[in-house]
């Protein structure tokens, strides 16, 4: 049982952000504030938006009224094609987290980002107009460390990705936060093949994971939920909202 179910999940693509493959194997709670219906009704009322680091564009493709002008980059080039079948219309970037935006000042009424690995505070308020707005939904500080804990051992959580250092990190930049929210929410594992697609897909959750050097966990892990159910972790996640002054 333990070696199909690895093989199985070495077998799953990882490209994009559907989740899809993990229903009925895998849940998390999403957060009660809805960032899908926030930014919905954020770009129906924008001309001009920009999504950072957008996957495979999953979360844009849902939204039903997009600006006239929809732009968006991507750091990871496997993502790049499926954000441009997704979002055909938009104009999609291949760019690193931390670079400069290829953008001029003043463009975008809007900026939008989830889960952004790396947020250039100045260059968003560059490209932002005025009274312009940034929207995102981060992953906070300690985000799954249960499991991280359980494979790799007691690791430390770094305040980098806590939404206080995100407020202060806006106001350096002569943004106004006028949101702020966060929630931890329940996940659960339903057996080891979903633990290794998802270690597999969100790649800093155990830095460097493979099969085989974690093989011995894995195991261990898989006896676990065999006898006892799910896996349990929390999700940490914090909403920001920020006005250009």
């Amino acid at each position: 049982m333990f070696d199909d179910l690895v093989a199985e999940a070495e077998s799953v693509p990882t490209e994009g952000w559907d989740f899809s493959w993990f229903d009925g194997r895998a849940t998390e709670d999403r957060p009660s504030w809805g960032y899908q219906k926030i930014l919905a009704d954020r770009m129906a009322k924008a001309e001009s938006a920009l999504d950072l680091q957008t996957g495979g564009g999953e979360v844009l493709a849902g939204i039903p009224v997009k600006p006239r002008t929809l732009k968006a980059t991507e750091s990871w080039p496997p993502n790049l094609e499926i954000a441009k079948a997704n979002l055909p219309t938009a104009e999609i970037v291949l760019l690193e987290n931390d670079a400069d935006l290829p953008f001029p000042d003043e463009q975008f009424d809007l900026v939008s980002s989830r889960h952004p690995v790396h947020v250039r505070w100045d260059e968003v308020h560059r490209v932002l107009k005025r009274n312009g707005t940034y929207l995102s939904q981060d992953v906070g500080a300690g985000s799954v460390r249960e499991l991280t804990d359980f494979m790799m051992g007691p690791q430390p959580v770094h305040p980098a990705r806590s939404p206080m250092t995100a407020v202060r990190n806006a106001e350096a930049s002569n943004l106004e936060v006028v949101t702020i929210k966060q929630e931890a929410t329940r996940m659960e594992f339903h057996d080891i093949a979903a633990v290794i697609v998802f270690l597999r897909k969100v790649i800093w959750i155990v830095p460097g994971f493979t099969v085989e050097a974690y093989r011995d966990k894995l195991r261990e892990l898989h006896d676990f939920i065999e006898r006892h159910g799910p896996f349990v972790a929390y999700s940490q996640r914090f909403l920001i909202e920020a006005r250009k002054r």
